[in-house]
């Protein structure tokens, strides 16, 4: 009797592990489907915000609009354009534009043009020309260190502070190199 007991409580134990692993996964599958409710319903709810925002948004730029309408009709004293003050065409509105002084030069140039020097193979470049009068223009000259000057002297101050050891070569080694 005790081997058909022990064989009777072995099988016991075995139904009774298959029950808990079938309602293990039972239970899983009804946590997975609950979980992919709540992502669902959230995403609902951030499509239902957006759409809120938005219809916001609007209803404030309708608002708005009237505010513009009616200040531009009491304060400004503007109108809608009305049909005969569009433009049909290029044309059109390029008879609004006045006439090029005589002198002036074409509108459609080079940037900078390369005018050959007689007599070498050098080249200087083109004098500008302002497009309204066609009279030469002159720049006001500004006299500037250039770069490597400049930044000679700033890192030759940068290496003096920095430098415990030798502040006086570095400026002395620094100032030769800028006379180059």
């Amino acid at each position: 009797m005790t081997l058909a007991g022990s064989r009777l409580r072995q099988v016991g134990w075995a139904v009774v592990l298959a029950a808990v692993v079938g309602l293990f996964v039972a239970l899983s599958f009804q946590v997975h489907s609950v979980k992919s409710e709540v992502l669902l319903a959230e995403r609902e709810l951030i499509r239902l915000e957006r759409e809120t925002m938005m219809l916001e948004t609007e209803f404030q730029a309708r608002a708005n609009q009237r505010q513009l309408s009616n200040w531009n009709a009491v304060e400004f004293g503007l109108q809608a354009a009305r049909p005969d003050q569009y433009i049909e065409n290029e044309r059109q509105l390029a008879a609004y534009g006045g006439d090029r002084a005589p002198t002036a030069p074409s509108p459609i140039r080079v940037a900078v043009a390369q005018i050959p020097l007689e007599g070498s193979g050098a080249t200087q470049p083109r004098a500008m020309v302002s497009p309204v009068s066609g009279k030469p223009v002159t720049l006001a000259a500004v006299n500037t260190p250039d770069a490597a000057t400049t930044f000679a002297e700033a890192l030759g101050e940068f290496v003096a502070e920095a430098s415990p050891i030798r502040p006086a070569q570095a400026r002395t080694f620094l100032s030769a190199e800028a006379a180059e």
